[in-house]
């Protein structure tokens, strides 16, 4: 599938950009993954509620079309928006949701560290803290949003919500866990086990 690379993009553009290409595409459309990082902002899922947003400070709130509660992105957040056909995918929302840990567990898995799954809370953790986490929308048969996986960015603003829902939810990120990394090799090697594990067969 086609791998774009943005940079720092402002959030709202990139979500209104990614319902055009989904509203717009057809059975021909090649799949695309997105790799980005957002100025600070948190945003709100369908079903998210304004109460786990404890103490916003200056950073702004926006309402998204993705699923889940409330996050925090910023720099030093990577994250792969996943804009797939599902119907040619062959696969449905929950094995995509499965997919996409995947990658993340695997990529930590190259640094020794074990991450995992929870059912009952989709992301990814280490020791009980969250390290990556995902929303997707579905239309027209195909998703959007997609995966953020925290290298190394500032973790306070965490502090200022619920995250995803979760009074007490922990955060953690690669430089917090202690990893050597360059950002970079990271941001590419993560969109490549996006790619890997989306284009597996069933």
């Amino acid at each position: 599938m086609k791998q774009c690379t943005l940079g720092v993009v402002n959030y709202e553009p990139t979500w209104q950009a990614m319902r055009e290409f989904t509203d717009s595409r057809d059975e021909h459309t090649d799949d695309e993954l997105w790799l980005c990082e957002h100025p600070s902002v948190y945003t709100l899922g369908q079903a998210g509620k304004r109460e786990h947003i404890l103490n916003p400070g200056d950073i702004p709130v926006v309402q998204s079309d993705r699923g889940g509660q409330v996050t925090y992105h910023g720099p030093g957040q990577i994250l792969v928006y996943t804009l797939i056909s599902l119907r040619r995918a062959g696969f449905g929302i929950r094995e995509m949701v499965v997919r996409l840990e995947n990658s993340v567990i695997a990529l930590l898995a190259e640094y020794d560290v074990e991450a995992y799954s929870r059912r009952d809370a989709p992301g990814v953790y280490v020791n009980e803290a969250k390290i990556a986490a995902l929303g997707l929308r579905v239309r027209k048969g195909s998703s959007y949003h997609g995966i953020a996986l925290n290298i190394d960015p500032d973790l306070g603003p965490f502090l200022g919500i619920n995250p995803c829902g979760y009074q007490d939810l922990k955060v953690t990120s690669m430089k917090a866990l202690g990893l050597s990394y360059e950002k970079h090799l990271v941001a590419t090697k993560f969109m490549q086990l996006v790619d890997d594990q989306l284009s597996a067969s069933s």
